[in-house]
């Protein structure tokens, strides 16, 4: 476990200027290795060239874990599938924050950058943009 003065530093980084004005999306799926890195990696690219980062929600599985330092840096959440949605949306309610959290729904069958995952991907993030 990480003692406060690493907490407060990581929660410090958050608002670090030189992270430019691009938004800040936190993608995220169970262990943080297909799906999510996947949406990270989409929307980090043109059009919408987003800073991004990918993590996973199953402690079990995740290489990087979502954690309170995590949420409090995204400004859009954009979840793989309902599971991880309603479990962050909890989280979020618990820290009182209202970040953005989008749900993409999408299947656990694919590679990772798999090119139907990438086209899924942008179609249904560019819906949920109405």
């Amino acid at each position: 476990m990480k003692n406060n003065w690493e907490t407060e530093s990581r929660i410090g980084n958050c608002s670090n200027r030189h992270q430019g004005n691009y938004k800040k999306v936190l993608a995220v799926c169970s262990a943080g290795l297909l799906r999510s890195p996947t949406i990270a990696w989409v929307l980090s690219q043109k059009p919408y060239e987003y800073n991004c980062r990918a993590a996973g929600y199953v402690n079990d599985y995740a290489l990087i874990k979502v954690d309170n330092v995590l949420l409090t840096w995204a400004d859009e959440i954009v979840c793989a599938d309902t599971e991880h949605y309603f479990f962050i949306k909890d989280i979020l309610d618990e820290l009182g924050l209202r970040t953005r959290i989008l749900n993409l729904q999408l299947p656990d069958i694919y590679e990772y950058r798999n090119p139907k995952l990438v086209k899924l991907i942008r179609e249904k993030y560019n819906e949920s943009l109405g």
